[in-house]
């Protein structure tokens, strides 16, 4: 995929919410050639359905809808259909920690055992495991694993374990990888260790906490965690695999159980332009957003932890990702580029934005074509090159901003 073209319409749709800098002519061309190539690229890797926004200064000014939601009930995808997220759902465990930070509930350098004594029984060859800290597990250098639940090899087995007991039980067998801060290591039980902390010293379920804290006060009631409530079921997307070349059905409207803080989060395109319009920010709202979360502690949480480029279990990570806390950081030609992807049961999603120019984007798939790799191979699928291709949004809107 030609990343000039996307770069053409993100440029456009960028004008087109700001100052007259391009024409309707050229903006409708641009969005023409976009629109070409995303179907192109969906119907060539037998996607089922996928959408994209493109958001700038809090309104959405790009959004497409492509295929199916049901592809067997053929359910077209529309403005309703409510996505997988996955790890996405990670920033916003990240948000919450930061939350109780400014409220000075903890501190990010608190050593994780302070929340979740149970960890202490974990064998750390390196020192002691009350040297891991909030900050490491939420730039993944503690030196966790990767998987939460590694044996799920048959289709009786959980989706995810259910309960905390199940990981607790995990704990005396679990190894530390490496000396805690000195590397990258994505890792999902370290970001249910952190949901543990949320729970703890809110004294709320994380579902709960998270939908008081940061969805409604966004206004994104469409969105919610794990299973569907009856009435937006028939919205939620069922998800697929591309394997051998044929598609499958993956299992619908699973249950992440205990590690719903790690990738739980279902929701619609509109409800996450919410959420991305107030990591984008908007003079116009400050006081409001101030109440989720204020601007200074984003900032903190964009500023890189440590390199992850030897990485790739991301998809479209480089050799210039760095990891943040809850966040990937990156530069694009002069732009810093900021965000997250998910992966889960057939869902493919990404979140990505600039805040200095005030614009990002989300796509979201509901095929995956391609397992997770370690290699940067990964990033050699149809969601990966439409997802790289929108990062040019940022890098067009420098050099607008640099013309005379």
């Amino acid at each position: 995929m030609s990343r000039r073209i996307v770069a053409s319409l993100l440029l456009a749709a960028s004008q087109a919410a700001g100052p007259a800098l391009a024409t309707p002519g050229d903006f409708d061309a641009a969005l023409a050639d976009f629109r070409k190539l995303h179907r192109t690229e969906v119907q060539r890797a037998g996607i089922a359905g996928s959408s994209v926004y493109v958001v700038r200064d809090g309104a959405t000014v790009v959004a497409d809808h492509l295929g199916e939601q049901d592809a067997d009930a053929h359910v077209p995808v529309d403005a309703q259909t409510i996505y997988h997220w996955a790890s996405i759902t990670k920033t916003m465990t990240g948000i919450a920690i930061m939350q109780l930070r400014d409220r000075g509930l903890l501190s990010l350098d608190d050593p994780i055992v302070r929340y979740v004594p149970e960890l202490a029984a974990v064998h750390n060859p390196f020192g002691d495991t009350d040297r891991i800290t909030l900050r490491q597990l939420m730039s993944h250098s503690a030196g966790f694993g990767g998987a939460t639940w590694p044996w799920r090899d048959h289709d009786w087995q959980p989706f995810e374990p259910r309960g905390w007991a199940q990981l607790v039980a995990m704990m005396p067998y679990t190894r530390v990888g490496f000396r805690p801060g000195t590397r990258f290591s994505y890792s999902n039980p370290g970001i249910v260790y952190l949901g543990q902390v949320i729970e703890r010293l809110s004294g709320e379920d994380f579902e709960v906490y998270v939908d008081k804290n940061i969805l409604k006060p966004l206004g994104m009631f469409a969105s919610y965690f794990d299973r569907t409530p009856p009435h937006l079921l028939p919205h939620r997307s069922h998800s697929y695999y591309i394997r051998d070349g044929k598609r499958a059905a993956a299992p619908f409207d699973v249950d992440t159980g205990v590690t719903v803080s790690n990738g739980g989060l279902n929701a619609p395109m509109p409800d996450m332009a919410k959420y991305l319009a107030f990591l984008i920010g908007d003079p116009r709202r400050t006081a409001d957003y101030d109440l989720i979360l204020k601007r200074s502690s984003l900032e903190e949480m964009w500023r890189p932890q440590i390199s992850a480029s030897e990485d790739f279990t991301q998809g479209r990570m480089a050799a210039t990702t760095e990891s943040a806390l809850s966040f990937f950081v990156d530069r694009g030609k002069g732009v810093r580029l900021i965000g997250h992807n998910g992966d889960q049961n057939g869902f493919r999603a990404y979140l990505s934005f600039c805040p200095e120019q005030r614009a990002g984007s989300l796509l979201a798939f509901n095929t995956e074509t391609r397992g997770v790799q370690n290699s940067p191979a990964n990033r050699d699928t149809a969601e990966s090159r439409i997802a790289l291709a929108t990062d040019a949004l940022c890098e067009a809107l420098v050099t607008v901003t640099r013309k005379p």
